[in-house]
């Protein structure tokens, strides 16, 4: 009897994580979906992300829900409970991108609208770096690949100075245009939206470390394990 339910408790922990990795490549569809709709001005495809945005969250829903099912269950422990919390914080910063994802395809539609402004701002640049972390992240969550979490991580700064560079660069458009400041701070807000996908990424980075080693590595404990591996001694 024992046995049988060990069984089935894993069986339900594979179903899980196969759930919130079906759920990941929804989110990078609609994160691909959204940086194509800013480089096209694709107002139309912008509206096919806004209303299809319940997809995710009734996923996030079902997922949660199955969670806490397995919880007052089978009341695993140790790393079977590691991963179930895990799975927790995952299912909900995926949904939470895609929510993102909608924030960016709701500015595409209103600047689809008006006269466009060329700015030298590369989007595509910070949008494929930040769908690689968010790729990544999925993929140490397949592997359990505690040094891809942390190249992750590492890549959070790199998006961070691009943001930066997007406002300073719009500051100044917006000197320069005070007539068209609705215009420029959507694509202030799209630059923002980017940096909160690259954050989320960065979340479920962290948590496939916490998952395989089980400690939580975040803020200062987080820039001395990223010294450790990825910065060499000087001889």
């Amino acid at each position: 009897m024992q046995v049988m339910r060990e069984k089935h408790f894993h069986r339900e922990l594979e179903k899980l994580k196969n759930s919130v990795l079906s759920l990941g490549a929804m989110v990078e569809e609609r994160v691909r979906t959204a940086r194509q709709c800013v480089e096209n001005r694709d107002a139309e495809l912008a509206e096919k992300i806004i209303r299809t945005d319940h997809e995710i969250d009734e996923t996030e829903i079902e997922i949660e829900e199955e969670c806490l099912k397995i919880l007052a269950l089978y009341q695993p422990v140790a790393v079977d409970l590691r991963f179930i919390i895990a799975i927790i914080k995952i299912n909900n910063d995926l949904e939470r991108i895609g929510d993102q994802a909608k924030n960016i395809a709701q500015r595409v539609k209103i600047i689809a609208k008006r006269e466009k402004i060329e700015v030298a701002f590369d989007y595509s640049h910070m949008s494929e770096k930040v769908e690689s972390m968010l790729r990544k992240s999925l993929d140490a969550l397949v592997k359990l690949d505690c040094d891809l979490a942390l190249n992750v991580c590492a890549l959070d700064d790199e998006v961070d100075a691009i943001k930066n560079e997007a406002y300073d660069l719009l500051k100044q458009v917006m000197q320069q245009k005070p007539d068209r400041l609705g215009y420029l701070i959507n694509l202030l807000l799209i630059s923002r939206h980017l940096e909160r996908i690259a954050d989320h990424a960065t979340n479920i980075a962290e948590e496939v470390i916490y998952l395989v080693e089980g400690e939580i590595v975040r803020h200062e404990k987080l820039v001395i394990e990223l010294n450790k591996r990825f910065i060499k001694p000087a001889i």
